[in-house]
């Protein structure tokens, strides 16, 4: 993987973590106080930051494992989203579909540590 895909990627995931994480305390209000998911809203947006922050340090690094960044790109997309769709909707099930992304992150920290940089391109 490129470093300058890289880099617009881990960009946009900041970009949506911060959004999201706006969009969530002055837009959801009514939603949160309806269903009680406020919690569940600040725990994606909390992952969702702190990947995108990894992602970003791994594209100013160079010399990514594409399999550590897409690792932690899938994570922050089911981990998070499926967090952010619960917190939204209510839809119980949304929950069984969050530890694949936990896993995922795991996973990308664990290829960090053991994963040679460009072994897994």
């Amino acid at each position: 993987m490129n470093s300058t895909t890289a880099l617009r990627i881990a960009a946009i995931m900041g970009f949506l973590a911060v959004a999201l994480g706006a969009f969530g305390a002055h837009g959801l209000q009514r939603v949160f106080l309806e269903n009680g998911q406020k919690p569940i809203w600040e725990t994606a947006a909390h992952y969702h930051l702190v990947h995108a922050v990894v992602l970003l340090v791994l594209a100013l690094r160079g010399g990514i494992s594409r399999l550590t960044f897409q690792l932690f790109t899938a994570g922050i997309i089911i981990f998070s989203g499926s967090l952010y769709l619960l917190a939204v909707t209510n839809v119980k099930w949304l929950g069984a579909i969050t530890p694949i992304g936990g896993l995922c992150l795991l996973g990308g920290w664990l290829t960090l540590a053991f994963v040679r940089p460009n072994a897994a391109t």
